[in-house]
């Protein structure tokens, strides 16, 4: 979720691309850096750290010009750097590129380029681009970056300029948003529309597949191909705080309606084109290893707990290995046997949580191997871990976690698949049924999202009550787990979750009438058992909102108060849809009862103290 700020105009471009990246900073990030033509050359000023840092260096080295680029990085490739900080130029200084999104292919491109003589300098996929569009440059930008494009696969917007060319600027885009800003003799790119909504509230939005060349006086807009568009052009009436939160009045909204992205940028590029195995060339962990591993610990706080226990079904079903799950603050106080046959997974969000930390430490110490799932390149556990799989959810600024967690969902799935073939436990066509269903999920989630409104009722007529109660049997049980924490992180209303099967060894006891309990049956195995639990609870007076997979609704309807179906899919993969209308109802409580929906009373959002 890195920040792209660019101009062309008649003003100094460097404090316009300071204060366009500070408008972008609640995107998070880990460097920064511009890239302005001076007139007679094209220089790059960039730093690891905050925005800050590159101010401090252009005070004392400043760029005069009226044409650059600028860009915040969220790194992905590469720990945050100087060197692997954008922009990245290619070896002669003259072309220098601002990307968002991931190249897929730029191992085999850099490899190609390398053998031609090339340099690299940096560990990132941008820098491949820097590099074709200077190898396929004739004379004319554009047509030099038609052609580097073409060569590519992945998710990419980006800003391309040339000291060759310097009253031009070009933008694509491709799976990663940019809109061009216009002006009176200025023009403008970004990633959003924050960063230049100080200069200028009319905007085009280019949609996937479409570029712009930038000049003082105008905008050309084309496909990819080079065939010209027409584009309405988008006045913006937002304030800036709304413009922060993409026109949604919360962040966690935005987070939430973000899912879809998430879902396809964390399995891109880990998938095979043929789509029948998962590749992770980020693991440095042998096949030999992972055939040696005799059982498996992850170990979690909070919502990564919760992905855990997912995770748990999942390698358990797929790669026949057993499996514990453990909060990390108890983790290190039980002894836990561990060898080196166990593979240790730890899961957080911010890669920063104290206690999750200290668990790692201690797995190592005991010879353990330590694969980390977390959301930020260069942070301490995933420094300290032995592998790492980063989960592309981009940075969360709500404190509840939404994007975050269904991220590690999909890393959980993707790992247990690779486990699973390299262990030969599942064949080619189970993993390749897999994948397809997967591939899937987004559209699934927007097919939810569509049905938000629906959501916002039932959510509205729980917030009137002060307790309520979840159940789920087998891997329901871990999204019920899910489901009651966020009611309870943002609502305040006291909210559990129980194993379905267990109502009768107490819960019962607190069930009365008019008392609201959430039903999640999406396991067509238990879903028999599942809906016999329902009937007890709604014989003891309780108010029923079953979460059904589509097909069972009648059925379902003559048994509950309510119900939301979700799209049908695999059974182990129903977690990842199954959540998606619990977070709306927590959000659409939260609002009801007037409660700050981002910032919760008491919480934080990374957890670094024991």
């Amino acid at each position: 979720m890195c920040g792209i700020v660019g101009y062309i105009g008649y003003r100094e471009t460097q404090p316009i691309l300071i204060e366009g990246l500070k408008k972008l900073e609640y995107r998070g990030y880990d460097s920064a850096g511009i890239a302005v033509h001076t007139g007679q050359k094209l220089e790059v000023t960039k730093t690891v750290g905050r925005l800050a840092n590159l101010e401090n260096r252009l005070t004392g080295e400043p760029l005069y010009g009226t044409v650059g680029i600028g860009h915040t990085r969220w790194a992905t490739h590469g720990k945050p750097s100087d060197v692997n900080s954008h922009p990245h130029t290619d070896n002669s200084l003259k072309f220098s590129v601002v990307h968002n999104g991931i190249i897929e292919n730029y191992l085999e491109l850099k490899e190609e380029l390398v053998q031609a003589g090339h340099r690299f300098l940096s560990e990132t996929d941008t820098e491949v681009i820097s590099h074709l569009v200077a190898v396929e440059y004739e004379g004319d930008i554009v047509k030099a970056v038609q052609k580097a494009v073409r060569k590519m696969r992945g998710a990419f917007a980006l800003g391309v300029l040339t000291e060759h060319e310097p009253d031009r600027l070009v933008a694509v885009r491709y799976a990663s948003p940019l809109i061009i800003g216009v002006g009176e003799g200025e023009k403008f790119i970004a990633s959003d529309i924050p960063a230049i909504l100080e200069y200028t509230r009319d905007i085009y939005i280019l949609e996937d597949g479409e570029m712009a060349v930038l000049t003082r006086d105008g905008v050309e807009l084309l496909t990819i191909e080079g065939n010209p568009i027409a584009k309405n052009v988008f006045h913006v009436d937002w304030d800036l705080m709304t413009a922060e939160k993409g026109g949604y009045d919360h962040f966690m909204l935005k987070e939430i309606h973000e899912q879809p992205k998430a879902y396809r940028d964390t399995m891109r590029g880990r998938i095979s084109e043929d789509g029948r195995s998962v590749v992770l060339p980020e693991l440095k962990v042998t096949p030999e290893h992972l055939r040696g591993i005799n059982r498996v610990h992850i170990v979690a706080c909070g919502t990564a707990m919760h992905a855990g226990m997912v995770g748990k079904t999942v390698i358990e079903s797929l790669a026949r290995l057993p499996v514990e799950t453990d909060v990390a603050s108890e983790y290190r106080y039980r002894s836990p046997i561990i060898t080196p046959e166990t593979l240790v997974i730890v899961v957080s969000q911010s890669g920063e949580t104290a206690d999750t930390l200290a668990a790692l430490r201690e797995a190592k110490r005991c010879g353990a191997r330590v694969l980390a799932i977390t959301n930020v390149v260069g942070s301490s556990v995933a420094r300290e871990a032995d592998d790492v799989i980063i989960t592309l959810a981009g940075p969360e600024i709500a404190v509840a976690s939404t994007k975050a967690y269904t991220s590690q969902l999909i890393a959980f799935y993707l790992f247990g698949l690779y486990l699973a073939q390299t262990r030969g436990t599942k064949s080619e066509a189970d993993i390749a049924h897999v994948l397809a269903a997967m591939d899937s999920l987004p559209e699934q989630v927007e097919k939810i999202l569509a049905q938000a409104e629906t959501v916002k009722g039932i959510a509205e007529a729980i917030s009137k009550h002060s307790n309520l109660f979840f159940i789920g049997r087998g891997i329901d049980y871990a999204v019920a787990l899910e489901g009651s924490l966020k009611l309870k992180e943002i609502s305040y209303i006291h909210s559990e979750a129980y194993a379905a099967g267990e109502l009768k060894h107490g819960t019962l006891a607190l069930i009365e009438e008019g008392v609201p309990v959430i039903a999640l049956l999406t396991q067509e195995d238990l879903y028999e058992k599942t809906l016999s639990n329902i009937k007890e609870v709604k014989a003891r007076g309780a108010d029923v909102l079953g979460i059904v997979n589509e097909g069972h609704e009648a059925e379902v309807a003559k048994s509950v108060d309510t119900h939301f179906a979700i799209p049908r899919t695999l059974p182990l993969l129903t977690p990842a849809l199954s959540v998606v209308p619990l977070q709306l109802l927590s959000y659409y409580a939260s609002l009801a009862l007037g409660h700050d929906v981002d910032k919760p009373r008491n919480l934080a959002k990374s957890v670094t103290v024991e």
